[in-house]
């Protein structure tokens, strides 16, 4: 009796936990495996469709209140609506509710409406058409219905509808080309390949007639790891097993290129595909001023709940006394009165809560979700910010940073692709100390690199040709660069030129493509890849086949890339790649000096610089090395770990052919761009892979390092020499001693410090020695923080992220910000605070993963020092404005209280309590927030020191806010101490009437209006005819809206206290004076102070809008919106 079912069952439910949740069964065409293999068990997964959107049509009322609900400030006033319900309180429940609902609903709509966005994009995806191999036949379904394990046919420039794994192609060599521009912004063509056992069906029904499973592991993000094997399962014969790596699995989302057809089967499907995984939202950053704001609210909270228990207080100080009991006009019953006093006096601190509470403004949250959403439009409007090259501009993935952009302290980039162009020129390589360079001058003539090699230097012997062919070899052979023989450009095909065949070289790495390209200067040019077989056409134009039998990808780790081919001749040869650092400890013969000193020059000129070596390997070590890598990719389980103990065993025992040289240019105007960051006060650091040599002069070229600059060195070769400890402390006293010396003497030095990423992880490794030396890295930050730039280099993608995140934890806690252009960067723009994606040659990773994506470096030059300068000051001015305006809002409510027998009687009406903050004087701080220049476009760009002014949230400091609310106490006792001695028994009107509480009250709100909005009239710089508009449609719609108010009998309402109140106020002439009066008495002391900070204390912005007056009239920006032209210059 056969018990492998039985015990392959009991192995999976019992004793392979591990198993089921590393990794997943697929069967192919859902056939069930034979008798003796695994056991069937239907496995069930989500199907294809896709599911972005947020909410249902039935869950969108209760899910969208849930979340605003959780959110402290809307919480907070439901709290307040609902006390105004259940307790007898001074204003009515409108007065809160109708703002609470205005801001709940237009939140609600916005969300809705992006939300049906999504789910109109999921439906168009869900329904697109897929073509399905079912019993032989192909069968047209929808997207959404594809399940794991179904084959699924595409053709040429159709997208994958899920992740596939390669079957078949229609070429012969069962591979296919794909592009995967929409995953990572790579637009080269790159090549997948279907397994040898199933790349021969070509046909519907040959792949119907395939039986085997995939064994993988369950779904995760990686786009670039897939861990796999295949089990094919043939008549009397045992199941052959091949491994499944990335190079066989195709990606939902990317598109099939020069290649008829495919077959492929489904193994990731819907929401556990690659794509909608990466998909998934970042962690949520807040920025500074989300900070104070939310500082400022506590304060005012606590102000809020002190106005309140003292009114409560003094009003049962007051009524102690017989004489001062509550009047009996209020209507109490006796039910009440004899209520416990503890009670009464808790309904009297919520109700005085109620009375009090508009000083914690809610429309404050909507102003400033609706400044941040729309002004985040100016960036990507921008034209300065448009690549023509690129043909795209600047794009903004989350507008919660904007202000953020303006307060950066510490700029982290990356060199290639960020500072440099990342468009790679060869230049020349060296081969045994002697040096060829395409197109070189020989005797005053230009040599054609076509027709013959260059050299500079003596002739070779016979023993350094053998070394030159196989260095021109290695560098034809070991790369995945693809070519394409015949490229369509202006409507004339190329492929052959005067009977020598041309070609175009497509890679994901530009540095392939160059050393290609210069080998194909030199004389040798690679040819294709066919049937396994790469051909190149040798300097005397005769083409060499080499069989490639294995690819030893290039990794970050490893920082080298191997291949083993087989020659004509039937040897063995292995070609190595990579890093000088990664190459030569496993170098044991060649002329390793003489390389390595023309590496070392050729680092210090700002080259990027490749070694060369190669190993013939017998046919035991052959096998034996194929033996280690078919071990190590059949692996399911720790896969990379044992590919890359395989690498290290094989690439071993080389012999040093040579090194290479490829420029990359620096990025124009990058240095310009540096040297203003500088300027700003920001501290530049540069994170990169590269060598010091080649790391130091870029940025000796990008003005990073000037050449006064004092290089301190804190690397793996110094600390050799010395102890770390001994090292850390030498570079300590020499930065402390010049600063200790920077008071005494003019002459200063400005250092820079170069670290190594070996360094680093010693630095930041935790010491289980003593305290003092466990102290590394205090002493490491002390050292940067005394340095004007910092080069990191040799660093691994997680030690970037270190880096920032150690700045970002120091005990000044600095803003951070972070830009690269590759999927090396990405780990660090997520951990900085702000995270900058350049639209880079390396694809499109760190843009996707990024809060900001730009075009090119030397945009952020703008996006810092002008788009981040204003909106820092826009959102700055509208916090700290929101709360000057409703601390003069409510102080005079609560002076009045001292007049009213602490009665909680209100002295504004309903209608203006409830519109206050919605429509008298929301419209224009919105507005001011949107276009607001204290100074100009070009000011700013030509003098970047105004930068510094705005850094380290320097306008909502606590000096500043208690400034702002200062105030606005002063204001509102100047609003009721005038009004109230003005007219204090006095009468008013021809007829003698005098005024009442509600006029009264209706004139104290009158002149607060009028005082809040020509303030921010006062502040506002650059005014448009659209500023006019508002800020003095503002005041007309108040004046009209009172005047109706008062002027008609409502039917719905059950009171008419305002009737004709405002129109006798106006009727009087003393009432005109006072309002005169009383705003120019309010607006006097913020007009005085400015007056004398300016002239006594100017800061440099000051300075600057005196010598470049910017109180300009213009078209207004947002009018330019509506024109056709969908971009502005801003």
């Amino acid at each position: 009796m056969d018990f492998s079912v039985l015990r392959n069952l009991i192995s999976r439910y019992c004793a392979g936990e591990e198993y089921w949740v590393d990794s997943r069964t697929v069967y192919i065409g859902h056939k069930e495996p034979p008798l003796g293999a695994d056991a069937y068990i239907p496995q069930r997964y989500p199907d294809n469709r896709i599911v972005s959107s947020k909410y249902t049509l039935w869950n969108f009322i209760p899910k969208n209140l849930f979340e605003q609900f959780r959110r402290i400030a809307n919480f907070y006033f439901l709290l307040i609506f609902l006390v105004q319900l259940i307790i007898d309180t001074p204003t009515s429940p409108v007065t809160s509710g109708l703002p609470l609902f205005f801001v709940i609903t237009v939140t609600a709509i916005k969300q809705g409406y992006e939300d049906w966005l999504r789910h109109k994009a999921d439906r168009s995806i869900n329904e697109c058409p897929v073509d399905v191999v079912q019993e032989g036949t192909v069968v047209r379904t929808q997207s959404h219905k594809l399940r794991v394990g179904d084959v699924v046919m595409a053709r040429e420039d159709e997208t994958f509808p899920c992740d596939l794994i390669l079957l078949s192609s229609s070429r012969d060599d069962g591979t296919c080309y794909v592009t995967t521009t929409s995953l990572d912004g790579e637009s080269s063509h790159k090549t997948y390949y279907a397994v040898p056992d199933t790349m021969a069906f070509k046909t519907e029904q040959e792949v119907d007639s395939l039986h085997a499973t995939i064994e993988c592991e369950q779904p995760q993000p990686d786009l670039y790891k897939f861990v796999g094997r295949i089990n094919i399962y043939k008549e009397s014969e045992d199941p052959i097993a091949r491994p499944l790596g990335a190079e066989n699995l195709l990606l939902r989302g990317a598109t099939l290129k020069n290649t008829e057809r495919i077959y492929a089967v489904a193994i990731y499907t819907g929401m556990d595909t690659k794509m909608t995984l990466n998909y998934q939202s970042k962690s949520q950053k807040r920025s500074a001023v989300e900070k104070s704001m939310n500082a400022f609210l506590i304060v005012y909270l606590c102000i809020l709940i002190s106005k309140a228990v003292i009114n409560t207080v003094l009003k049962y100080a007051w009524q102690w006394s017989p004489d001062h009991d509550e009047p009996w006009y209020n209507h109490r019953t006796e039910i009440d009165r004899e209520r416990h006093v503890v009670i009464r006096a808790f309904t009297d601190f919520l109700a005085f809560m109620v009375l009090f509470n508009y000083i914690i403004p809610v429309s404050m949250y909507v102003t400033v979700e609706m400044q941040k959403f729309l002004g985040s439009y100016f960036i990507a409007w921008d034209k300065d910010m448009y690549d023509e090259e690129l043909g795209e501009g600047a794009q903004v993935n989350t507008s919660d940073l904007n202000e953020e952009l303006g307060q950066v302290e510490y700029v982290f980039t990356d060199k290639t692709g960020t500072l440099t162009e990342n468009n790679m020129e060869f230049i020349e390589c060296c081969v045994d100390g002697h040096v060829y360079i395409p197109h070189a001058i020989c005797n005053g003539q230009i040599l054609s690199a076509a027709s013959s090699i260059d050299m500079i230097d003596s002739s070779p012997g016979g023993y350094h040709r053998e070394h030159e062919e196989l260095f021109f070899r290695a560098l034809c052979l070991c790369h995945t660069v693809q070519v394409k023989e015949e490229e369509t450009v202006d409507s004339i095909k190329r492929g052959i030129h005067q009977g020598k065949p041309t070609s175009f070289y497509i890679s994901s790495s530009p540095d392939e493509v160059a050393l290609v390209e210069g080998m194909k200067r030199l004389g040798y040019t690679y040819l294709r890849l066919k049937d396994r077989h790469m051909e190149i056409l040798n300097k005397d134009d005769e083409i060499e086949r080499f069989e490639l039998l294995h690819v030893l990808n290039f990794d970050s780790v490893r920082r080298r890339m191997s291949v083993i081919v087989k020659s004509s001749a039937g040897e063995y040869l292995l070609f190595c790649k990579g890093a000088d650092s990664s190459i030569f400890p496993r170098v044991v013969s060649g002329k390793v000096g003489q390389v390595r000193a023309r590496v070392e020059q050729n680092a210090l000129e700002g080259l990027r610089t490749l070694c060369v070596a190669y190993r013939s390997l017998s046919l035991v070590e052959y096998e034996e090395t194929c033996h280690q890598l078919s071990d190590a990719k059949l692996a399911l389980q720790d896969r990379e770990q044992r590919l890359a103990q395989a690498y290290d065993l094989i690439e071993r025992d080389f012999t040093l052919l040579g090194a290479t040289a490829v420029e990359d240019r620096l990025q124009e105007k990058a240095a310009d761009t540096i040297e203003s960051l500088h300027k700003a006060g920001m501290k530049v650091w540069v994170l990169t892979g590269d060598k010091m040599e080649t790391a130091a002069a870029t940025c000796y070229a990008s003005k990073l390092f000037r050449r006064s600059t004092q290089i301190l060195e804190l690397t793996k070769k110094r600390t050799k020499e010395q102890s770390l400890h001994d090292v850390l402390f030498d570079l300590s006293r020499t930065v402390l001693r010049q600063r200790s010396l920077s008071g005494l003497s003019v002459d200063c030095h400005d250092y820079g410090l170069i670290i190594d990423g070996a360094t680093l992880s010693e630095v930041l490794k935790p010491s289980p020695e003593s305290s003092g030396s466990g102290n590394y890295r205090e002493i490491f930050l002390e050292i940067c923080r005394n340095c004007s730039a910092v080069l990191c280099c040799r660093m691994a993608p997680l030690q970037k992220a270190q880096i920032v995140k150690l700045i970002k934890a120091s005990k000044e806690h600095p803003i951070t910000l972070a830009i690269g252009d590759g999927a090396n960067d990405v780990s660090m723009i997520l951990e900085a605070h702000v995270g900058i994606g350049i639209m880079g040659k390396e694809g499109r990773q760190a843009a996707r993963n990024s809060d900001y994506a730009i075009p090119k470096f030397k945009h952020l030059k703008k996006m810092l020092l002008v788009h981040g300068h204003f909106y820092y000051i826009r959102i700055a001015e509208l916090v700290q404005y929101f709360f000057y305006k409703n601390v003069c809002f409510i102080f005079p409510q609560f002076l009045y209280q001292f007049f009213c027998g602490f009665s909680q009687q209100p002295l504004y009406d309903t209608a203006y309590l409830t519109l206050y903050n919605i429509s008298f004087t929301s419209l224009p701080i919105l507005l001011y927030s949107l276009i607001e220049k204290h100074v100009s476009i070009e000011t700013l760009k030509r003098d970047p020191t105004l930068y510094r002014d705005v850094a380290k949230n320097s306008l909502l400091r606590w000096p500043v806010f208690l400034y702002w609310t200062c105030l606005g106490l002063f204001d509102a006792c100047i609003f009721f101490f005038g009004a109230y001695f003005l007219f204090d028994n006095t009468t008013f009107t021809s007829n003698g009437q005098m005024f009442g509480n509600w006029t009264f009250g209706t004139l104290v709100f009158t002149v607060l209006v009028f005082t809040v909005t020509f303030k921010l009239a006062l502040d506002t710089h650059h005014w448009t005819w659209i500023n006019h508009f508002v800020i003095w449609g503002s005041l007309l719609f108040y004046v009209i809206f009172s005047l109706l108010w008062g002027g008609i009998i409502w039917p719905f309402l059950n009171y008419q206290r305002m009737y004709y109140v405002f129109m006798q106020m106006l009727s009087s002439g003393p009432a005109w004076l006072s309002i005169i009066l009383l705003i120019t008495v309010s607006l006097l002391p913020d007009v005085v102070k400015k007056v004398l900070c300016r002239t006594l204390w100017p800061t440099a912005t000051e300075r600057a809008q005196s010598t470049c007056p910017c109180l300009t009239v213009e078209p207004s920006t947002i009018f330019v919106l509506s024109q056709s032209d969908s971009r502005l210059s801003f």
